[in-house]
Parts: structure tokens; sequence; C-alpha cells
């Protein structure tokens, strides 16, 4: 028996607030606090130097920006002096709290992955290459399908008249996992934002075409009826997070209740 989704909710809000409690637990953390203020200071975590990290008084860079240091697949992550500071102080951290026995916490609401290549999550990366590469094939098959094996109209239309829907659907679909394999790969604000937005974009579309494909609503005029309202709902919640606060629970319960 499914719970009903007054619980469902329930249990996400109860599950994300737990969530964010854990999240400032590896940022409380004096040993990790101190780790990344001298790194910003000194530009070195333990004998690991950054050369972008070397400032002078003034706090400009002595050698340029760092992104001319950086290599040039590091460059467009943005990896500053203060990121990399973090990353090195995590993972530095970590392994003593392993050595110890203790369990892995998060830092800055996030869980401590190792880098790859200059990836910051690439196991989530490769899931959503592969989630990007299953809807383009399930896509192109519907493509291939309605326009090279099945009988079109005078028009060259298909006869099936949520042809265009489902093709919106899909677009949407791989745009959003599209940046959702970017933000993973490096999480800065502008790929936070286009991930969130991306999947906010195809939750609030998934409703319309639900109404629309369950009621099998055909007519232009009462498909605008519907769309409309949804439509200024879905875009006025994504201005609110890209323009006013990012809210993580709401995403959150959005997407289980789904």
């Amino acid at each position: 028996m499914m719970l009903p989704h007054f619980w469902i909710a329930l249990l996400v809000v109860f599950s994300w607030n737990v969530g964010v409690l854990n999240a400032s637990a590896g940022d409380a953390d004096p040993r990790y606090r101190v780790c990344v203020k001298g790194c910003e200071e000194t530009g070195c975590v333990g004998e690991r130097c950054f050369p972008h990290c070397k400032f002078s008084s003034n706090g400009v860079s002595v050698d340029g920006p760092w992104y001319m240091q950086e290599p040039l697949y590091l460059r467009w992550r943005q990896w500053d002096c203060q990121s990399d500071c973090r990353y090195h102080c995590m993972i530095d951290r970590e392994k003593e709290r392993e050595a110890l026995g203790y369990g892995p916490v998060k830092y800055h609401g996030k869980w401590p992955f190792k880098r790859v290549y200059g990836i910051q999550e690439p196991v989530s990366v490769v899931f959503s290459a592969l989630n990007l590469a299953m809807h383009f094939h399930g896509w192109l098959s519907f493509f291939i399908l309605l326009y090279y094996k099945l009988p079109l109209k005078e028009n060259k239309k298909a006869y099936y008249e949520f042809a265009s829907l489902w093709h919106i659907y899909g677009l949407l679909s791989m745009n959003s996992w599209f940046w959702s394999a970017v933000f993973h790969s490096r999480d800065v604000d502008l790929t936070e934002k286009l991930d969130y937005s991306s999947a906010v974009a195809l939750l609030g579309y998934s409703l319309i075409l639900a109404i629309l494909r369950s009621f099998n609503v055909r007519d232009e005029a009462s498909r605008v009826m519907v769309t409309a309202p949804l439509l200024a709902f879905v875009t006025t919640h994504m201005l609110f997070l890209n323009f006013y606060k990012l809210d993580y629970g709401i995403i959150l319960i959005c997407v289980s209740i789904s």
C-alpha cells in the first residue's frame, strides 16, 4: 500500500532537515576551519602549495590571475584559491577522521567526493551522461518511428496528435540531464541555477503533458487554457529560484512527490 502524498512530503521534509543539520558538521570542524584559513594565508595545505594562492599585502595575487596559471582543463572549471583550499583541507581532514574510525560528514552541504581530472563528482556525472544518452536514444527512436516507419498526413505531419508535445518533452529531458552532468562536474552558481532551473522546467512540463494526455485534450484552445496558468506558475517559480532564493526544500519535495 502506497503512503499518501502528505506523509511522503512530511518524510521528505524531515529527511531534508536532518540533512541540513548534518550539512554544517564538516564546516564547523575547528581543524578544518584552521586548515582553510591557513591555506588562504600561505597558499599551502601541508606540503602542497598552489601558485594562485600567493597574495601580496593588499590581497592581490602577486603572480597575476589564478586562471592564467592553472592547467587548461581546470581553467574553465573556476578552481580558485578558496576552492582548492577547501577541497584539500576536506580530503586531509577526512583521512584523519577515517583513521580515528569516524564516518564522512558534509562540507558546505556536500559529501567529500574526490575530484578526477577536475571533475567534482565523477560518478554523478557518469550517471547523468548515461541518462542523457538513454533519453536521446528514446527521442531518436520516437522520431524515426513517426516520420520514417509510420504513414504521414499530406502536409508531412504525423497522425499522432501528441507528437509535438512528446518532442518538447524529449528535448527538455535531454537539456535537464545535460546540465545535471555539467553541475556535478563543477558546482558554481551558474551551473547550479541552470541545473535546478532545467529540472523545474522538466517537472512543470511533465505535469502539463500528463494532464493533456490523461484527459485527451486535443482542441488547441483547451490546451492553451490548461497550459497557460501552469506555465505561468513554473516560470514564476524559476524566477524565484534564480533571482530571490534557491530553496532546496521546495525542489526536493517537488521531485520526490513527482
